[in-house]
């Protein structure tokens, strides 16, 4: 059978932990970039279409995230189908909408626990809406707080941002720059962009492991070309898509900044291929820069439902989908 899960049983069987396990494995399995190919996007009449597919090299479902976006109507909607790799069949259906944002910030997280200071984390950020929240959240699921400190233009969302958070039993401040929000910071998360597409994180304290997550397009911008040519490594969930295709690094590559030999895969950090953070280096910058994957949709889909179904959520399609042989 087919199980479907409402974007309410995807919340329900959400766990910060189990997201971040389940992405340590997908991002440890060996590498194969056969696995995970470029996403796809057909434009047309203000509507748009993106596809994101993969098959796990850890055993696990594989799959696609489907997007249909209206630009006009300012909507979307999201789909996830899984696949067993043993038998191909169509194992589950889910709304995707949440996935997205618990699978962005659970892997921040598993980036940010390999590359930040070993030890309890003062935290900035950048943002105050949904992806903001859900970092720290994944964050305080994985590393001791010992501070969050939010900037956001409004004071209003900066206010509406701790007191949201206020369950975590965390100390939260607010800032009314981006600057003083930064000043004493170990980890910065960047996690929402400017209206005008100005760049919202213009300097980066020494030592300081920078996530971001706002620019995946290259139109957007979040990072400095400043904060950009001062990194020592910067660490790309999907390296090519990063390192051309994203606002930041086109601006920087443009503005003459030399990124040559410093971007590295996740994956090669995650399996440990590769070292993050310099190890002899205590004031070097590191920059964690996510455009999102399918690895990661697949590995928190596949662990929703598979809490789903122990905790008997979701809907049992009355209808199969079978392979068919070729």
């Amino acid at each position: 059978m087919t199980l479907f899960l409402t974007d309410a049983d995807v919340r329900a069987a959400f766990d910060w932990a189990d997201a971040i396990a389940a992405l340590r494995s997908a991002y440890g399995a060996p590498p194969d970039e056969t696995r995970f190919p470029s996403r796809t996007m057909a434009r047309g009449d203000g509507l748009w279409l993106r596809t994101l597919s993969g098959v796990p090299g850890d055993g696990g479902p594989m799959g696609a995230k489907l997007i249909a976006a209206s630009i006009r109507n300012r909507r979307a909607s999201y789909l996830i189908p899984l696949f067993d790799q043993e038998s191909v069949e169509l194992t589950a259906l889910l709304d995707g909408h949440s996935i997205t944002g618990f699978r962005t910030a659970a892997t921040s997280a598993l980036a940010a626990d390999l590359l930040a200071p070993v030890g309890p984390l003062h935290v900035a950020v950048i943002g105050s809406g949904f992806e903001a929240q859900n970092h720290v959240r994944a964050l305080a699921a994985i590393r001791t707080l010992s501070s969050v400190t939010v900037f956001s233009p409004n004071p209003a969302s900066r206010t509406r941002f701790t007191q949201e958070l206020a369950d975590l039993g965390l100390p939260l401040a607010t800032a009314e720059s981006a600057e003083a929000a930064i000043a004493d910071a170990d980890l910065v998360i960047c996690a929402a962009r400017s209206r005008d597409e100005q760049p919202t994180l213009r300097k980066a304290p020494a030592g300081a492991t920078v996530v971001s997550i706002g620019s995946t397009l290259p139109e957007q911008r979040e990072l400095a070309t400043e904060v950009i040519a001062r990194a020592k490594v910067i660490v790309a969930d999907m390296v090519e898509e990063v390192a051309h295709d994203t606002g930041d690094m086109i601006a920087a590559k443009e503005a003459g900044a030399d990124f040559a030999g410093k971007v590295v895969s996740l994956a090669d950090v995650v399996s440990g291929r590769t070292t993050g953070r310099p190890a002899h280096d205590p004031d070097a910058v590191v920059i964690y820069k996510s455009v999102g994957s399918a690895a990661q949709d697949l590995a928190v889909a596949a662990m929703c439902t598979r809490r789903a179904a122990e905790l008997s959520l979701g809907t049992e399609l009355p209808v199969t989908i079978s392979p068919v042989s070729k």
